[in-house]
């Protein structure tokens, strides 16, 4: 072979491998594409509809079931009608609901006050988070929660509590302690918080609406130093792409308080390690319990994290509604933010929360430390600030201490000494309003 052909023959094989490049490479990312895709809808019904099979605890030890169903449709007591359960803070899909009864309930026609009412909701599968297990009899044998319970709402479109779902937004109206309470079989709680079934009722009565205790069960402290509950408000789930840390206090990424809350406070059947809670000083009954150390025989949770995940981190802000604050006093406060204000030292755009560990000592933003201690790394999370506007009810910070937002800023004007102005106070949370 002479050289010209030598090298027409390296400039074909050249040409040939970067069009298999290319052509192998276009074709990897359109599997990564649709693979992203799949996940995220498998993510998606997760997050709504998957109980992990926590329904051998709220309703085969809890037999929460009998009590949403009522003497009268084949459990015990009043049962739970939609009217109680509005009041509770659940909410109803309305795209799941049966064409007839959403006629029905627009004619005004479904009567709110009767628990069989609330069956025929949950044969749909329309209320937000929660699952009702049927027997052969059509009698309601068993119930179930999902994530959406808590973090997911509904838009309201067709009546207060009834719409279109609105996945990780905080349902700050639900009132989890006392649909717990309902519960007719209280005594396994009881028994691991080593108290009464009427301390249980009380403590969970005090948590109200929008709040859950999840260290509760780890270290046995209802209340805070000052009397008031020690339950924390639900957050958000959307707008967590890039955060570091989930909760409040830390703990850890977004599948970790998956599979924490999965395991151990949903009390669905999967395996979650985490030898911090072996800490017996400071989580007596989780290390008690063995709860960093669990292990089903069947393995319910574990494969649904990852497409959990995504889903969840797919979830966008909400952007404010149009005229919900005042634009020309929301650019000022941007500038006041980045500036004089000094709150993008923590809450740095576009996360709004530090790129990195975005965690504080109590000392460091002027609070106690009751709720950091009670975490592993005794510190607060920096908020992510953006669709704060969406879960302004029950008030600011972890507990809800700081009744509006204007609260919030004055606390760290006097904690920082920033010496902001009144007027430089209202802009600045109309810039927190248009996030």
């Amino acid at each position: 072979m002479n050289r010209s052909s030598i090298l027409a023959a390296l400039a074909a094989a050249a040409t040939w491998s970067s069009t298999a490049t290319i052509s192998a490479g276009a074709t990897n990312d359109h599997a990564v594409e649709k693979r992203t895709v799949e996940q995220i809808r498998e993510g998606r019904q997760t997050f709504r509809y998957a109980t992990f099979g926590d329904e051998a605890f709220w309703g085969g030890v809890l037999g929460l079931h009998e009590t949403v169903a009522g003497a009268a449709n084949g459990g015990t007591g009043p049962g739970l009608s939609p009217k109680a359960a509005l009041d509770l803070g659940l909410k109803v899909d309305v795209e799941s609901l049966p064409k007839d009864v959403v006629r029905a309930l627009r004619a005004g026609e479904v009567d709110l006050s009767d628990p069989s009412v609330t069956l025929t909701l949950l044969r749909a599968n329309a209320v937000v988070g929660v699952t009702g297990f049927f027997n052969e009899q059509g009698e309601l044998s068993s119930f179930g929660i999902q994530c959406a319970l808590c973090h997911s709402t509904v838009d309201d479109s067709f009546a207060p509590g009834i719409g279109r779902r609105l996945d990780g937004w905080a349902n700050r109206d639900l009132n989890v302690g006392a649909i717990i309470a309902f519960a007719p079989h209280l005594e396994p709680i009881a028994d691991l918080l080593g108290v009464s079934v009427d301390d249980v009722r009380k403590v969970l009565n005090q948590w109200g609406p929008g709040k859950f205790d999840a260290e509760l069960f780890f270290d046995g402290k209802a209340v805070q130093p000052n009397g008031r509950t020690a339950a924390t408000l639900i957050p958000p789930a959307f707008g967590l792409a890039g955060v570091n840390l989930h909760t409040w206090t830390g703990w850890g990424g977004v599948t970790h308080w998956n599979a924490l809350v999965a395991n151990l406070e949903m009390h669905g059947q999967g395996t979650f390690y985490d030898p911090r809670l072996d800490d017996a000083d400071r989580f007596p009954i989780a290390a008690r319990e063995r709860f960093g150390h669990v292990r089903a025989e069947e393995d319910l949770i574990t494969p649904l994290l990852g497409s959990l995940q995504l889903y969840q981190l797919a979830l966008p802000a909400p952007t404010p509604p149009r005229g919900s604050f005042n634009r020309q006093a929301a650019e000022r406060g941007q500038k006041l933010f980045n500036g004089k204000a000094e709150c993008a030292t923590c809450h740095v755009p576009p996360l709004f929360t530090e790129p990195g560990f975005n965690m504080h000592t109590a000392e460091e933003i002027g609070i106690d430390n009751f709720q950091a201690s009670r975490s592993p790394d005794e510190r607060y999370r920096t908020t992510p600030l953006r669709g704060l506007w969406t879960h302004t009810r029950g008030g600011f910070y972890h507990d809800g201490r700081f009744a509006t937002l204007a609260d919030v800023i004055a606390h760290y004007d006097e904690t920082f000494d920033l010496g902001l102005t009144a007027k430089e106070r209202a802009d600045l949370e109309q810039y927190l309003l248009s996030l």
